[in-house]
């Protein structure tokens, strides 16, 4: 790991590129000079510009404190800066390595009119973003009625932004921030374009770890953070045993919005990996719960062999056996009963003859669970899964964001470490960068996905395209695709079992590149996929990568991504128009020689899938036929 780090305290004035003091600010600028935080010497506010161009118009900083006053009056007593350039390696997720690049400083404020009050504030400036964070150091317990941190974007542009609810499952819509309801909060991200067009940016947030989730409502021409409270508590909305460190609040930079698909900087916020997990085995996981009834399942060997057989005969290593496979298990999975004992199986289902079996197969199991039947059982939970050989576990329906949660979040990633499980969290809040800690935590939900085929119109193919540019931003999403009953939206209709999918079989393909997600469901029945066109490509893709590429593609309409793997690329494009469209791919990207060039395109129905191949160089442009909500993929191999 190549480190380099200087760290040094001053106590009026930066000098040098880093960082410089004016007679009102605080300037921390990134390696490349472009972005800027500047924080007020007041400690009241702050400013992010990149280029020379506003970003972030002034917006308030602070804290609100519950059963004491809020500070007064700041003096900036001390400031130290810090410069960082590593190479991390990562596991399983959406590059090999990480560099982790740039220039920080810590503001130690004192209360004027009490001495014995201090508040410091944590900023960096990457090149592809700026954060920024709140501490207090010390023995004595903190309470928080909220924050005062705002976000005022320069220019009310427009955003691409969802409503905040409890499971995260919203779509994104395109509106000005003036344009919102005050009287309801919003999630993370929200991704705007400064009105120049010059610089694309994100609002979210990274490493909540001991702290709260939080909303942003509008008020006035900004957006001000609302920390999520524990159900049932008024105040404090967060509490600590001793001391305060506040999530990092982030601003994610780029020329483009796609540019901020391949950034590092939400995981790059949060705690290194302690420990070793080379045991992390990413790969797809046949499913049984999406082309099935709503309430799951019924528990049957038969059936459940079944899966374990294509999943082996299609070379994946994982089966997700989702609810109902517990004792007492109950047809509304979403409802937690007291009479549900998930250390016990169904009447005939014996587990230990289900892992052998699929041992012997080269298929690991992984077991849903409600998150009601966890947390207070969670050691003799996890310890019974491990016993039986189980490979990995999906907890859902939290839906919620508060202390608590995030507590339950950190509690079950390391309790499932330890004990070598990976773990899905569904029902689940928008990913804060957990996952660069516990890299077991191979995904989450939080994304309006697939699932809601079987229930509403929601999953349309603008949407669809909205989530690369939004939701993708902050972490990996179980989306889970693999709909092979393809149709038009026009011809759509809404079946809770055997569902449709209103976009092209190439552009359920091409979700396996685009969408980020370390362990990607395979999410039709098995019969979907005998003999099917294009499910040769889904046996072939990798869910984790050494790069990530963004190459075109607009919000809501389209999108050209490149992911590597080793030697061999992979290219997957999409595009909500409702007519054809030709999308020109140059292969500038790769390095010199010659590809064998494999491409699945959309076909005469949205069922087909057309495949040819071709010998390509860098210096040649893949011509790829889309069909309306259509879609095309692309393996491009060295000879």
């Amino acid at each position: 790991m190549n480190i380099r780090m200087l760290t040094l305290a001053v106590l009026a004035a930066f000098s040098g590129a880093a960082c410089a003091a004016s007679a009102g600010q605080v300037a921390v600028t990134s390696p490349n000079r472009r972005a800027v935080i500047k924080i007020a010497r007041d400690g009241g506010s702050y400013v992010v510009t990149r280029g020379g161009e506003t970003v972030i118009a002034a917006s308030p900083l602070g804290l609100e404190f519950d059963g004491q006053p809020d500070l007064g009056a700041l003096v900036l007593e001390k400031v130290t800066k810090t410069s960082v350039d590593r190479a991390i390696p990562l596991v399983a997720t959406k590059a090999s390595s990480a560099r982790d690049h740039y220039r920080a400083a810590t503001l130690q404020f004192r209360d004027r009119a009490d001495a014995t009050r201090r508040l410091l504030v944590d900023v960096r400036a990457y090149d592809d973003g700026v954060a920024f964070r709140y501490r207090i150091d010390g023995g004595a317990p903190v309470r928080l009625r909220g924050e005062k941190t705002g976000f005022v974007p320069a220019g009310d542009p427009d955003c691409l932004i969802s409503a905040f609810d409890g499971a995260h499952e919203v779509p994104f819509a395109r509106q000005k921030i003036t344009q919102l309801d005050d009287k309801k909060g919003y999630d993370v991200p929200v991704v705007c374009t400064t009105p120049s067009g010059r610089t694309a940016y994100a609002i979210t947030h990274a490493d909540l770890g001991g702290y709260t989730g939080a909303s942003l409502w509008r008020d006035g021409a900004g957006l001000r953070v609302q920390l999520s409270p524990v159900p049932g508590r008024a105040a404090p909305v967060y509490a600590s045993q001793g001391g305060l460190q506040t999530a990092w609040r982030v601003v994610m930079l780029g020329n483009r919005p796609g540019d901020l698909i391949a950034s590092n900087l939400v995981g790059n916020l949060n705690p290194a990996p302690q420990g070793d997990f080379s045991w992390v085995k990413p790969g797809m996981a046949a499913w049984d719960w999406w082309s099935g009834p709503l309430m799951g399942m019924k528990p049957d060997m038969a059936a459940y062999r079944r899966y374990i057989d294509f999943a082996a005969a299609s070379g994946f290593p994982y089966y997700l056996i989702d609810a109902g496979w517990s004792k007492g298990a109950n047809a509304d999975a979403w409802v937690a009963l007291p009479t549900t004992d998930i250390t016990r199986t169904a009447d005939g289902i014996d587990m230990q003859e289900l892992v052998s079996y699929a041992a012997s197969k080269g298929v690991g199991l992984i077991l849903w669970a409600h998150w009601d039947h966890v947390r207070e059982r969670m050691d003799e939970v996890l310890d019974t899964y491990a016993r039986w050989g189980i490979k990995g576990v999906k907890i859902d329906f939290m839906s919620r964001d508060d202390q608590d949660v995030v507590e339950f979040y950190e509690r079950v990633a390391r309790a499932t470490a330890q004990r070598h499980l990976l773990l899905d969290l569904h029902g689940a809040y928008v990913p804060a960068g957990l996952q660069r800690t516990y890299p077991n935590f191979i995904t989450q939900e939080g994304v309006l996905g697939a699932e809601w085929d079987k229930m509403k119109t929601f999953v349309t193919p603008e949407h669809n395209l909205m989530l690369p540019y939004t939701r993708m931003l902050a972490g990996p999403l179980d989306y889970t695709p693999g709909g092979f009953r393809n149709v038009t939206p026009a011809t759509f209709q809404v079946r809770a079992e055997l569902p449709f999918v209103q976009n092209t079989r190439g552009q359920e393909l091409a979700k396996y590149v685009v969408y980020d997600s370390p362990l990607q469901m395979v999410s039709d029945d098995p019969d979907a996929y005998r003999d099917a066109e294009g499910f040769d490509f889904i046996r072939k893709v990798p869910t984790a990568w050494d790069e990530t590429r963004f190459l075109s593609g607009e919000p809501g309409k389209d999108i050209v991504l490149a992911r590597r793997l080793g030697t061999t690329w992979y290219v997957g494009a999409m595009s909500a128009d409702e007519g054809a469209t030709t999308k020109r791919v140059p292969l500038d990207f790769l390095p010199a020689g010659r590809y064998k060039a494999t491409i699945w395109e959309d076909g005469a129905t949205p069922n087909n899938v057309k495949l040819r191949a071709t010998d390509v160089t860098p210096r040649d442009a893949l011509a790829l036929e889309l069909a309306g909500a259509g879609g095309a993929v692309v393996i491009l191999e060295a000879r």
